[in-house]
Formats: C-alpha cells, structure tokens, sequence
C-alpha cells in the first residue's frame, strides 16, 4: 500500500499560527428555556506581517473555534514594518479601550501585555512597546490593536530606510515616564486618534 503523507498535511494547515484570545459560556432564554453556547475570539497570524481575528459562537468549543477561524481567515491585515517594529508611534482608542503603540530599537522584544502581546507576536513585530489605558476587556483591545496596526501605510522598501524613525534607547525607569508624556501630547492631536463610536 502506498504511503501517506502526512508531514504535508501538518505544513498545509500549519500556514497560519492560531491562539485562542477569549473563550465564554454564553446563554439566550428561549420559548422552552435557556440555550447554552460557547463564544470563542481567535486570533490567526504567520508571523510576517499578516494578522487577523474572528469571534464565533457555536454548540460547541471546537466548532466556535473553528467558526472563529474561518472568519480570521477573510479579515487579514497587512502591517508594515520598518526594522522590525512599526513605522511611528500611534495612539488609538476604540469604544472604553484605550492602546498606544511605540516602536522601539532592535533587541527591545516585545513589551506589551493581554491580547495585545498576542496579536503582536503573530504579527511578527520583533520589537516594539505597547501599553493598555482603558478597559481590561479582551475582544475590545483586540478591536483596538486591529485599528491601530490597519492604519500604518506601506512603506516601499527603498524608502524604509529614509523614512524609518529614529529611536533612542530608553531606560527601564524613564519608560514610564516617557508613555505618560506620548499619551498626553497625543490625546491634544485628534488625527492620530481613531474612535470608531463616535464615527457610529
């Protein structure tokens, strides 16, 4: 009998990396009673600049999983990147979520917390800061950080290197210090804020 491959199968699917952000047990009263689903938020990314989430609800947690992903799948970004972190700082705030991106120098990593780490990590930014002011909700940082890494523009590569920003490196004691002080001067530019309910 001959053989089958399943190293190429594993590749095939394994094209995108998928991380499970939020997982609840919802309920909806009906005419017989109550109805019990799973809501599932995923989050798909390979790890190359191209990132994307989904929210589903299903009968079960593997199907609300799997609806999560295919509708990951159809809402892909594109986010560039200037050596190996964003183009410029951005400040974006969605409904009570509140997120601020920096870009940092090479070898920095990856300092951010919750569900923004996740996305920025399938993303593939190397290097990067990232604070969460507002809510502690998973699905509305997630919204956030979405905002935020679809309003960077494509930067072609010739002109990565005279357009890329240029970053001084910070100390541990005066990171905090320097994030309190971008929050304020950005929160006085409204160009640079992106508020999706006062849009609605």
């Amino acid at each position: 009998m001959p053989k089958r491959d399943f190293k190429r199968k594993d590749r095939e699917e394994k094209e995108f990396d998928q991380k499970v952000i939020d997982l609840a047990r919802v309920t909806r009263v009906m005419a017989g009673g109550k109805r019990m689903r799973f809501r599932a938020c995923v989050a798909i990314g390979d790890k190359k600049g191209r990132v994307g989430f989904g929210l589903a609800k299903g009968a079960d947690v593997s199907i609300a999983v799997e609806k999560a992903v295919t509708k990951a799948k159809k809402c892909l970004i594109k986010v560039p990147m200037v050596r190996e972190t964003i183009p410029h700082v951005v400040f974006v705030k969605y409904k009570a979520a509140r997120v601020l991106l920096k870009p940092a120098p090479i070898g920095t990593g990856v300092k951010a917390g919750g569900s923004v780490r996740l996305m920025l990590e399938l993303a593939g930014v190397s290097n990067i800061v990232a604070k969460i002011i507002g809510t502690s909700n998973r699905i509305a940082n997630v919204k956030a950080i979405m905002l935020a890494l679809s309003s960077f523009k494509a930067i072609p590569e010739r002109q990565a290197k005279k357009e890329a920003p240029k970053i001084k490196k910070l100390e541990p004691k005066k990171l905090d210090e320097e994030i309190v002080q971008e929050i304020k001067v950005l929160d006085n530019k409204e160009n640079l804020i992106v508020s999706s309910a006062d849009e609605k």
